[in-house]
């Protein structure tokens, strides 16, 4: 009979083994889909607060601000729409067209303390801006000492 010491992270190895290989599979399918789908478009998004309103500046190079849409649903702020893009080149020997085309949406949530009816968008050289500006509300200390007698 032959014995064999127990070694209880051999298994563990094994384990270990077995999710590296389900990672590794699980990479290269995400590598197609991203080579499949690479004209999928997601606009880039720069936010900040100012002191009297917050700004969203929304880039959507080469897209007609007739293909945009601003909602406002739920107190959340949706930027949609669709891109458009065909180029095209015409030479003496050759004809070439290259053209992509998809929808887009991104969504923020907005603070309770903003005006929602004065909302506003301005559009220029591709890049949408979306101006939030706040309720004007009065300041108050948010401490408040009370003084005993």
């Amino acid at each position: 009979m032959l014995v064999t010491r127990y070694n209880p992270y051999g298994q563990m190895r094994e384990f270990r083994r077995g999710f590296n290989l389900l990672n590794t599979m699980l990479d290269e399918i995400q590598d197609e889909r991203s080579s499949t789908f690479k004209d999928d478009f997601s606009p880039t998004v720069n936010t900040r607060e100012g002191e009297f309103a917050y700004h969203v500046e929304v880039d959507l190079p080469g897209i007609k601000k007739e293909d945009v849409d601003i909602k406002i649903e739920d107190n959340t702020l949706v930027v949609s729409g669709e891109r458009k893009v065909k180029n095209e080149v015409k030479e003496d020997d050759y004809y070439k067209v290259e053209s992509s085309f998809g929808t887009f949406s991104r969504s923020f949530s907005l603070p309770e303390e903003v005006d929602i009816e004065s909302i506003h968008a301005e559009s220029q050289n591709g890049v949408l801006e979306l101006i939030i500006p706040k309720l004007k509300t009065d300041k108050v200390d948010k401490v408040k000492k009370i003084e005993i007698k």
